[in-house]
């Protein structure tokens, strides 16, 4: 009898030993989900329009400045697009602002980077200051219920009369900047 006790006590303890070292693997349930898809200035990181150069294109933001542009009125006598050889400052040309759910509980900054793929179109923060250096990548923290205001320069020289594009790119990663 105490054979048969010491076998069983040896293989409860293994049993014990083998499922207590065992790695998780798998795991396999159905759950449903549902996810509104926004325009940029009603999603959690808002992309919104400020300067009527800026407006929302099947809801992302489109920066153009021609005739093409839906606020464009030629009846007021608008102009069509920049000069060549120039360089133009808009201030304030959008906003992107911080609306993630977490922010309900604390406060919960972003760290936005918005980059220019053209070395003629130039991005600040705030206020343009014509002593302060500027360049294609930007990057700030956006706190809940602070928007932060883009701006613009497109430096024109050495450019030829035409349209000419550039493409920005924005990402945001949790937390601060650190800069």
């Amino acid at each position: 009898m105490k054979k048969l006790f010491g076998i069983a006590l040896l293989l409860a303890g293994l049993i014990l030993a083998i499922s207590a070292g065992a790695n998780f693997r798998y795991y396999e349930a159905d759950r449903s989900m549902s996810v509104a898809i926004v325009a940029d200035d009603n999603e959690f990181i808002d992309l919104t329009p400020l300067q009527p150069y800026a407006y929302l294109n099947n809801g992302k933001l489109t920066v153009e400045i021609s005739a093409n542009n839906q606020n464009y009125n030629e009846s007021l006598g608008f102009g069509t697009g920049l000069s060549p050889n120039t360089t133009y400052v808009f201030e304030e040309v959008f906003e992107v602002s911080n609306e993630l759910w977490e922010n309900n509980e604390t406060a919960y900054p972003i760290c936005v980077k918005i980059s220019s793929n053209d070395g003629n179109l130039m991005l600040f923060t705030g206020d343009y200051n014509e002593s302060a250096t500027y360049g294609t990548q930007l990057e700030f923290t956006v706190e809940h219920g602070s928007p932060v205001t883009i701006g613009m320069i497109f430096d024109n020289y050495g450019l030829g009369l035409g349209a000419h594009t550039a493409q920005m790119s924005l990402s945001a990663d949790a937390g601060e900047c650190q800069t």
